[in-house]
């Protein structure tokens, strides 16, 4: 999961020129100044890295950077079921 993580983290500072010591697990997107836009192509950029597709019923619940890395394990996990 913390390949995962990095992940997040990488394009959260390369897309969004978020500075990487302000994202922890904790940090919430709305501190981040992400809007809902912004979580889809968050989302989109996951797909495209990693293969893995957060469903929108999931996008909703997140609020975290933690959230949406638990959301993305969960469903790579579900994937591979």
């Amino acid at each position: 999961m913390q390949e995962l993580y990095e992940t997040f983290v990488t394009i959260l500072t390369e897309t969004f020129t978020i500075p990487r010591e302000t994202i922890t697990r904790d940090t919430t997107f709305y501190s981040l100044d992400l809007d809902s836009l912004d979580l889809v192509e968050l989302t989109l950029l996951i797909e495209e890295h990693t293969g893995i597709r957060i469903e929108d019923e999931q996008l909703a619940k997140i609020e975290t950077v933690g959230d949406a890395v638990d959301a993305a394990a969960a469903q790579a996990g579900a994937v591979k079921a």
